[in-house]
């Protein structure tokens, strides 16, 4: 630690931060605009100026750029000296002259960073009388909003998407006054984390189109913090709400998970909570047609059910664990199924076995940052888990911040950091069928048939550890290729494993356990990442079930008489014959979700559920975090949260006495004594009783002021606000609110003089680091404490894939926009999702059929030269019938067809 003095008084920073970091953490108010905590320095805008002094009997002092400069041992300044203030406004004033000056139009009104740091400096007034410089506005597609003019030149923009991103379509263009931020000509930003530059920029030039179609303005919406439900990472969010209608989704910041940044997907995907796809009435079969009936007369009706034989249920791995508890507790645990068909069940009870038992550490995506070696296996983790993908790429670097820390650069002076470890790159080795977005940081690909990448991955297992099965057949290719995997973790002081279930493969997941173990056996702390198809795949694994096959095989024996199936579309685990075989075969169908899926039609009762942003509850992500989720908005009318309908149902038929729930925080105390595996669970998150300075803590802001001007044309009186459910938010502006607050709790930032999400820094313990009011959510999977010394290694070695004549190997594809089932339908998200096509190496047809279950489907085909022959990759949830593994299937051209 390091004593600094703030205008004469003495402040305590941390080794090796710069004078802004150190001031801001003092809590001292100092403007800047192109610094950002996780981009670095670069001194591109000259407003954090302050006055250094080289000791006491200095009176004259330099103005030096706070964000340039050490906080070293015994520095004094000065924010406040007249100079520096002076030089400030000066600043500022001339970042302003070509402002249109259009707060009352931008959709950053109220939380803007340029107005926080223009009132800061103290510039009221302008006095530039000339001529502004205009640009012309491009369209960069659905998610980012483009107003040029508004811009001031701090290259946060380009900073964030080319050098932290990675993205190539948009840079810096010209010079001085015409400086232009933008895409060589109009079109759709190509980065799946192109949303992030709303938030990063510090003005209006990149906001989200998709809330300025319903816009509204920060005080008069409300937050809740959430959880995203598109991918297993499980990215902390705040949801904002405004008159019943979900607005948007913004960054919340989790130190251990997305800290500053989300993807598009979990940006962007909450589109489904206002799309005409939601389930919005109770409905009940009479006579072969749906009528809408009150919520009574259908759990009455249920009650009818019981008599017909056993009630199974299937769960979701989309669904909350108290939505699946509550629905496990109403049919027993030997009827509950997991809602994963096979491969897909086996695989993540697999995963979660796997890192409930290998030595190897389950890496936080900080965690993945700070690793300085990592093999991707079998795994496009930027499609499956983006923000996973983003955290690898950052791992890249970790050898240039080496080669700064050898060469005295601290690591926060970005572009000298950047510019003297040009060659200086961690190994990112990635071996999968395909390229990925990954590839071009890359220091090795290898593309493959997943069986001989999984053959590769336990060669790699047996050149770390002998004891490991040693793979026969291999080419010397393959040999070579493995041994500079090998060499490259073996030389890592943090090397780390990545590998997952997207090509339905358990022996790509044993071969990556493989490897971490006997890297564990050697001495290394290794770390093993496995991705997981869905939010809540650990949750529905740990929590365990029959797979979708075992309730297939107890319906064909009459032994289903009524089937609930609590959000989960069975048409995207199992094949069509197999899906009419199972509601053909059960008595009673009910069917429970918030969005319409083809089992709509089938379903005797049909009741809305309330998604994740009408609800409260628990998601446990894919390294065994449970996360708490908090309602921004009220369920209306009948909508109702799932495990509501499941305690009425248990009311009905006489079980009310083991699921007398009225809260979420009974059902989440009723798991942690039922299920030791999660029994911390209730450490997610404060109850709903929880208090902040004697009352609970607001959703609003204080300056909200819309609730009456909604009903204006009605009442101007002011409507009481119901209390709200499974909260410990209160639902108005009326409530207390602190930066100390906890962390799982915070439902927007803001702090006196910060109103945009820079006021972040009031909320940390110190820049970058931990909530003040500690990490949301708790690990209920922990790597082992000891570093074992021997390994048990899978055995079972798939054989090397041989093509076949006339058919080929189809492979699942993940796509970013498109293939996860809600953001799917999101509009903004389907705009973004491109066609379906087939992706097939070498000069091929045109189009291409494929016989899949004795069905023709006939498709277009895109050349990709990186598969090998014999493989073809298709979005299988798109069109064709849900498969979510390998599968040979009969090809034939178009042409061949005519």
């Amino acid at each position: 630690m390091a004593t600094i003095h703030i205008d004469g008084e003495p402040h305590e920073t941390r080794d090796g931060e710069n004078l802004l970091q150190a001031v801001l953490e003092a809590g001292v108010d100092l403007p800047y605009f192109c610094w950002h905590p996780e981009l670095g320095s670069v001194g591109a805008c000259r407003q954090c100026a302050v006055k250094q002094f080289n000791g006491p009997d200095d009176k004259r002092g330099r103005i030096v750029m706070a964000c340039m400069t050490p906080a070293t041992e015994g520095a004094i300044i000065s924010v406040s000296d007249p100079e520096a203030k002076e030089f400030r406004g000066e600043v500022v004033e001339w970042l302003m002259t070509n402002h249109p000056h259009d707060c009352p139009v931008c959709e950053e009104g109220g939380e803007c960073h340029l107005q926080d740091m223009t009132v800061m400096t103290g510039h009221r007034a302008r006095r530039y009388r000339f001529e502004k410089r205009t640009h012309r506005n491009q369209d960069l597609g659905p998610f980012v909003k483009h107003e040029m003019n508004r811009c001031i030149s701090c290259y946060r923009c380009v900073r964030f998407y080319r050098d932290y991103a990675g993205g190539q379509d948009l840079a810096a263009f010209a010079s001085h006054n015409n400086m232009y931020f933008g895409r060589a000509e109009s079109g759709t930003l190509e980065s799946p984390f192109a949303g992030n530059l709303i938030e990063v920029c510090p003005t209006g030039v990149f906001t989200d189109k998709q809330f300025s179609k319903t816009y509204s303005r920060k005080w008069d919406m409300r937050g809740a913090p959430s959880v995203c439900a598109h991918c297993s990472v499980g990215c902390n969010t705040i949801v904002n709400e405004r008159a019943g209608t979900v607005r948007r989704t913004i960054n919340r910041y989790n130190d251990e998970v997305n800290r500053y940044f989300l993807c598009d997907r979990g940006r962007y995907g909450h589109g489904y909570a206002n799309a005409d796809t939601r389930i919005r009435v109770v409905g009940q079969l009479i006579d072969g047609v749906h009528h809408q009936v009150p919520s009574q007369a259908a759990i009455s009706h249920f009650a009818t059910f019981a008599e017909d034989g056993p009630v199974i249920g299937i769960g979701s791995a989309r669904a909350s664990l108290e939505t699946n508890y509550a629905l496990r507790s109403l049919v027993g645990a030997a009827q509950f199924s997991t809602g994963l068909a096979e491969p897909a069940h086996g695989l993540t009870l697999l995963a979660a076995d796997i890192l409930r038992t290998t030595p190897a550490h389950t890496p936080s995506l900080h965690d993945v940052e700070q690793c300085d070696a990592v093999f991707m296996l079998g795994e496009d983790a930027l499609s499956t888990a983006p923000r996973l993908g983003l955290s690898m790429r950052q791992a890249t670097r970790h050898a240039s911040f080496l080669n700064a820390d050898r060469n005295r650069i601290p690591r926060w002076m970005d572009a000298s950091v950047r510019m003297m470890g040009q060659d200086f790159i961690s190994p990112l080795m990635i071996a999968t069928p395909a390229a990925t977005g990954l590839d071009d940081c890359a220091v090795l690909t290898q593309h493959a048939a997943p069986d001989d990448l999984a053959r590769l991955g336990f060669a790699v297992a047996h050149l770390i550890d002998e004891a490991a099965p040693a793979v026969p057949g291999l080419t010397e290719a393959e040999s070579t290729v493995a041994g500079r995997i090998a060499e490259a973790l073996l030389a890592a002081d943090k090397p780390l494993v990545v590998s997952g279930t997207q090509l339905g493969s358990a022996a790509l997941m044993q071969a990556a356990a493989s490897i971490a173990a006997a890297l564990m056996v050697r001495g290394k702390p290794a770390a093993l990442s496995l991705v997981l198809p869905d939010a809540n795949s650990m949750g529905v694994a740990l929590m365990g079930g029959l797979s979708l096959d075992a309730v297939c095989d107890m319906a064909r024996d009459g032994k289903v008489g009524t089937l609930i199936v609590a959000e989960a579309d069975l048409t995207r685990q199992l094949a069509p014959e197999r899906v009419e075989a199972l509601l053909g075969q059960v008595r009673h169908f009910v069917l429970i979700d918030h969005s319409e899926s083809p089992l709509i039609e089938r379903a005797e009762l049909v009741l809305p559920a309330a998604p994740i942003t009408h609800s409260g509850g628990t998601m446990v992500n894919m390294e065994g975090r449970a996360q708490r989720f908090l309602p921004v908005a009220f369920p209306e009318g009948p909508v109702e949260v799932s495990w509501r309908w499941l305690r009425d149902f248990a009311e009905s038929i006489g079980q009310d006495d083991r699921m007398a729930w009225q809260t979420l925080d009974d059902v989440v105390a009723a798991i942690a004594r039922e299920l030791t595996v999660f029994a911390r669970i209730g450490e997610a998150a404060p109850s709903e009783q929880y208090m902040l300075e004697s009352g609970h803590i607001r959703s609003q802001t204080a300056r909200v002021s819309g609730r009456t001007a909604i009903r204006s044309h009605i009442s101007v009186r002011d409507q009481p606000v119901p209390p709200m459910p499974d909260s410990p938010l209160s639902p108005t502006m009326e409530g207390t609110y602190s930066t100390s607050m906890p962390g799982a709790l915070v439902p927007y930032y803001h702090a006196p003089g910060w109103n945009s999400e820079q006021s972040l820094n009031r909320f940390q313990q110190e820049i970058g680091g931990p909530m003040r009011g500690g990490y949301p959510g708790v690990r209920l999977v922990d790597a082992a404490e000891a570093v074992w010394s021997s390994a048990h290694y899978s055995t079972d070695l798939p054989e090397t894939f041989a093509p076949r004549d006339g058919s080929i190997l189809l492979l699942p594809e993940s796509r970013i926009f498109g293939s996860e089932e809600l953001s799917a339908l999101a509009p903004a998200i389907a705009e973004r999702a491109e066609p379906a096509v087939v992706r097939m190496a070498g000069d091929g047809p045109s189009e291409v059929t494929l016989t899949l279950d004795g069905i023709r489907h006939r498709l277009p085909v895109l050349r990709d030269d990186s598969l090998p022959p014999g493989l073809a990759f298709y979005p299988a949830h798109m069109t064709l019938r849900a498969f979510a593994a390998p599968v040979w299937v009969s090809l034939e051209t178009a042409e061949a067809l005519a």
